[in-house]
């Protein structure tokens, strides 16, 4: 079984913690363990682009030098904290300032400079295990189910740092819905912002941009909305105002597996 660290981030460790243990018992039936580097701390859940500001940067630095110093590629579940480390080690891969200034904060034994590998765990499941091998591994496919992805913000974008997919037409998460068994919906609205972050200070925009890619979905015909990200799967839940059902994409996997009531034991 190949071993990867793995980054769970705190929403994953407090008030979704079903979505993580989906994530860790699909990764083990698919022949991958996940293990957490010791001490890790939030990512910070943004990344801030000002040059000047190095202090956000270092819990994602550790975490990255942790899966370095084990020899490992890292994974991560959350698109916000697979944004914010994706984004910190391109950049501190290419700027040598920032580099030797989150250096001369860490003083690691040995300068951190971007070598580890960064998978999401969607990437993990397309390019490590196989959509392929996953599809042979279903026992419970989700058959003649129309299911609308919703990508959000920061899945693909910034797409040079990211570089997960074609930022304006994706399709790694139509290819995880059809290695379940389901029928993916494309719909306009799919990589739109759902308002999540402007929950707390503008409600009714929020509301309203949630409502605008719920109604989009259930326009093509959507039987369900699938998202890799805990604040959108809140929003799309809470303020869209829409019936159509919202899940995580690790509890649909897990559910596929046959693995969903085993989680929860």
């Amino acid at each position: 079984m190949e071993t990867f660290t793995y980054y769970p981030g705190c929403t994953l460790r407090t008030k979704a913690k079903d979505l993580d243990t989906y994530a860790r018992v699909s990764a083990e039936a698919l022949g991958i363990a996940l293990e957490e580097p010791a001490d890790w701390q939030c990512c910070g859940g943004a990344y801030t682009t000002a040059k000047d500001e190095i202090a956000t940067k270092l819990s994602a630095v550790r975490t990255l030098n942790a899966a370095k110093e084990l020899g490992r590629p890292l994974v991560t579940v959350c698109s916000a904290c697979h944004n914010v480390i994706k984004q910190t080690n391109y950049d501190i891969s290419r700027d040598e300032d920032m580099a030797a200034k989150v250096n001369n904060y860490l003083r690691l034994p040995e300068a951190y400079t971007g070598e580890t590998t960064v998978y999401h765990y969607l990437e993990l499941l397309r390019d490590v295990i196989g959509f392929d091998k996953l599809s042979e591994k279903v026992v419970n496919p989700f058959k003649g189910k129309k299911i609308a992805a919703y990508y959000g913000c920061l899945l693909l974008r910034p797409s040079k740092a990211l570089a997960m997919d074609d930022p304006e037409n994706p399709t790694i998460m139509e290819d995880f819905i059809r290695a379940i068994g389901g029928i993916p919906v494309i719909y306009a609205q799919r990589n739109e912002c759902c308002g999540g972050y402007i929950t707390m200070e503008d409600k009714a925009q929020a509301q309203k941009r949630s409502s605008a890619v719920m109604e989009s979905a259930a326009d093509q015909g959507a039987d369900m909305v699938i998202t890799a990200c805990p604040l959108c799967l809140y929003n799309l839940k809470k303020n869209s105002g829409s019936e159509l059902p919202v899940f995580y994409f690790t509890e649909m996997l897990a559910e596929a597996l046959g693995l969903k009531e085993a989680s929860n034991e």
